[in-house]
């Protein structure tokens, strides 16, 4: 992992979360329909560096530059990883920690 790229924050209405953001500073990066019917919020600080998406569902996104290559490391030190699914914004395989939470690898396309 290169990277910690998006950090997926829960939030409970979309729109009144992207305006609090906005007030703190924050620029809208992306806003466009989601693959699951949701809307895809992803929002940074203007002088850069990871981003958040307001969603329905916590995680942590990771950029590598080889995810397949990657999925092979961790699960030879017995981390158990989902298979990939490849988008039109590049390969995403998630997995969990210990505790549940969710991390996500993502390759650009």
């Amino acid at each position: 992992m290169k990277s910690i790229e998006i950090i997926m924050l829960p939030v409970k209405d979309q729109q009144k979360a992207k305006e609090f953001y906005l007030k703190l500073g924050f620029k809208i990066i992306v806003e466009a329909p989601g693959e699951h019917g949701d809307m895809w919020i992803q929002m940074g600080l203007p002088d850069g560096g990871a981003t958040i998406s307001l969603a329905s569902f916590q995680g942590i996104i990771c950029e590598t530059e080889d995810i397949a290559k990657e999925i092979q490391e961790l699960k030879a030190k017995g981390i158990e990883v989902k298979k990939i699914d490849t988008t039109p914004w590049g390969q995403f395989a998630w997995l969990k920690d210990l505790d549940g939470n969710e991390l996500c690898l993502h390759q650009k396309s």
